[in-house]
């Protein structure tokens, strides 16, 4: 069995920045986003690190390990209770929209039925 390394403080600074970047209320330069989500992205390719700490501790840094792995593995990371209960959130209002509409026919009173 391979033993897997930590994952290195240069990693961890990056999640780190890249948490920052996703919750600044101010415009993020787009280039320095993306240099960050690169170099991230090219040290979370390393199949020889335990990134399971690093991504539970970092929601971005997540999202990117799952995008760059979709292609095995899908949405592997996405909490599927969560995701259910915000599905089963909408539908609810848009079933509570609908019952709250007025009828098609009553919408427009002036024009008459199309066929």
């Amino acid at each position: 069995m391979k033993t897997l390394q930590s994952p290195s403080k240069t990693a961890g600074f990056l999640a780190q920045l890249l948490e920052r970047l996703d919750a600044s209320r101010v415009p993020v330069d787009a280039h320095q986003y993306r240099t960050v989500v690169d170099s991230l992205t090219r040290m979370l390719s390393d199949d020889s690190v335990d990134w399971q700490p690093l991504l539970a501790e970092s929601p971005a840094a997540a999202a990117v390990y799952e995008n760059l792995h979709y292609a095995e593995a899908g949405l592997c990371r996405s909490p599927l209770e969560q995701a259910m209960t915000a599905e089963m959130h909408a539908r609810a209002a848009i079933e509570a929209a609908a019952r709250q509409a007025p009828a098609a026919d009553s919408a427009f009173p002036d024009q008459a039925p199309t066929a």
